[in-house]
């Protein structure tokens, strides 16, 4: 596991505890990839159980309180056609009964399965559905409404960081508190160039909050996010879906089903490799070592 010593306390989702020493949480991001289909949206938990993550996590909105009313009425070409962007907005959301069966099916999978609310009634409406924790997308972070309603709801909270400055998420850490927040470390660059992912920035917040931190990433490739796992990340979030050529804005930048698959794969053996700091002959060096060494220290 991961050698980050730290007396941060860990946060429990569910079954699963996020922090030092603990298993990288792993998120796959459906986000809006499934297209208001509820089957695709089944094939991605699907495909994510098979990878080994531990959660997916979805976008939940309400489309008259969370789009621009500059955006509302303009026309925008779909694979339903030509509507408005707040009828394309209403095309990809999920219901109560939907989301009840999606939750449902997802740990009949052993995984979690939550959203981030992006407006006040989508907290309510998730609570709703029962919803183990609550993620805030990163164009949240100054929403504070917002955030003080998912602190009174009592769950952990997932904090992504883009886009923000160092004081506004200073201010969404004291509106939520600090008591189960994990914090994410993120750059909102779809796809995200490898030298805007600062990934020293784990730690700095991390040492600033004094909470565990993961990272959400939108980077090409798996890199990346392996090395903020060697750098301490507890849990990773990944945009997945089918095909990167399916229509949507997501789609592009995320990983499809084998490259999820890898990441988990990696992952987990990067946990096993980092040890924990300590010096010691293992094992496998015994033999090499009568072979080899000389002189007896």
């Amino acid at each position: 596991m991961t050698s980050i010593t730290t007396d941060i306390k860990p946060v429990a989702i569910g079954e699963n505890l996020l922090g030092a020493g603990q298993q990288v949480y792993v998120i796959g991001e459906i986000g809006i990839n499934h297209n208001g289909d509820i089957e695709i949206a089944k094939q991605l938990i699907d495909i994510s159980a098979e990878a080994g993550a531990n959660a997916v996590k979805f976008q939940k909105r309400t489309p008259e309180i969370s789009t621009p009313m500059d955006m509302r009425d303009k026309i925008r070409s779909t694979p339903w056609g030509d509507m408005t962007y707040m009828d394309y907005r209403y095309r990809v959301e999920f219901d109560a009964a939907q989301y009840k069966e999606l939750i449902s099916y997802a740990a009949s999978k052993g995984l979690h399965a939550f959203a981030s609310p992006w407006d006040v009634p989508s907290v309510e409406f998730m609570e709703e559905q029962g919803a183990v924790t609550h993620k805030v997308a990163s164009a949240s972070v100054t929403d504070i409404e917002l955030l003080t309603a998912l602190r009174e709801t009592g769950k952990p909270i997932i904090l992504s960081t883009g886009m923000s400055t160092i004081e506004q998420i200073d201010k969404a850490v004291e509106t939520l508190g600090t008591n189960n927040l994990v914090l994410m470390h993120a750059t909102s660059t779809y796809p995200l160039p490898p030298e805007e992912a600062n990934l020293r920035m784990i730690e700095t917040l991390r040492d600033r909050y004094q909470v565990p931190v993961g990272y959400s990433g939108h980077e090409r490739g798996l890199q990346i996010s392996l090395a903020a796992v060697a750098l301490g990340a507890v849990t990773v979030e990944r945009h997945i879906t089918l095909d990167r050529t399916m229509w949507g804005s997501d789609q592009a930048s995320s990983l499809e089903p084998k490259g999820f698959a890898a990441l988990i794969r990696d992952i987990r053996i990067l946990e096993e490799a980092m040890g924990d700091g300590v010096k010691k002959v293992f094992p496998g060096e015994l033999a090499p070592l009568s072979r080899l060494r000389r002189v007896d220290g």
